[in-house]
């Protein structure tokens, strides 16, 4: 598995119950300069088996399959290897589903309504080691957190995968994240908008190491496992709107 992947180079593996589904997006994910097919699931079973078989840089999930569905998928391909990237395309927005997906380590979330350039968009900053959230998603975020309380957002997570280096650490299931500091509030905001690690040092003019010090900070402070949840917490916690 590669740790960066070429834009020019990504490996994408299909999976959903719907033999017309998977042949369109296979069928559009090939007019993509430098996007790969290199496998179709037809269920969440299959697309853990094809994930640990291939190892493709990005998997395209459905939620709503026979056997597994896309959350426990997903679960099952970052258990084997964290390094692949899962992007759920799926009809369901509603909140179970959507902090589901997330929870279970999902870095991107889109709607079946999702354009073309809405799905290239996605599998090649999930490639990158992006967060690519769909509004309407954003917006359900939002709306789930007047229901939700502000603590729960790691409370009885699933295993999900944490990018290297960063870990929540002994006390992440303690936070609130009411003291985050302003820099570790800058850092939760840009990665709510999807930045990675590099990015968000050059655009804090720090190094990269500062960054997972940071990020560290914020998982302890808020109870996040991964970066899913904290893109969650942002949302749901008023550091980032949807459309910014």
């Amino acid at each position: 598995m590669r740790d960066n992947p070429r834009v020019t180079d990504i490996r994408v593996l299909i999976a959903d119950d719907q033999a017309a589904v998977r042949e369109g997006l296979a069928l559009l994910l090939d007019t993509m300069s430098g996007v790969t097919v290199v496998g179709q699931a037809a269920d969440g079973l299959e697309a853990a088996e094809l994930a640990a078989q291939l190892t493709p840089d990005v998997v395209l999930m459905d939620l709503n399959m026979p056997r597994a569905d896309g959350i426990e998928a997903t679960s099952r391909v970052l258990e084997q290897n964290p390094d692949i990237r899962v992007v759920v395309l799926t009809t369901y927005e509603d909140d179970k589903s959507i902090v589901g997906a997330l929870r279970a380590g999902a870095l991107g979330y889109l709607t079946k309504a999702a354009t073309r350039a809405d799905i290239e968009r996605a599998v090649k900053a999930a490639a990158a080691g992006q967060a690519i959230l769909d509004p309407a998603v954003q917006r359900q975020l939002l709306a789930a957190a007047t229901s939700a309380p502000a603590a729960g957002v790691g409370a009885g997570a699933g295993a999900s995968a944490k990018p290297q280096g960063e870990s929540a650490g002994p006390a992440a299931s303690a936070g609130s994240g009411d003291d985050l500091s302003p820099r570790e509030a800058d850092v939760l905001r840009l990665i709510a908008a999807g930045h990675s690690n590099r990015e968000i040092a050059k655009k804090l003019f720090v190094g990269e190491a500062t960054v997972k010090s940071h990020i560290n900070r914020i998982f302890t402070k808020t109870g996040c496992r991964d970066r899913a949840q904290a893109v969650q917490y942002a949302f749901t916690h008023g550091y980032a709107e949807p459309g910014n």
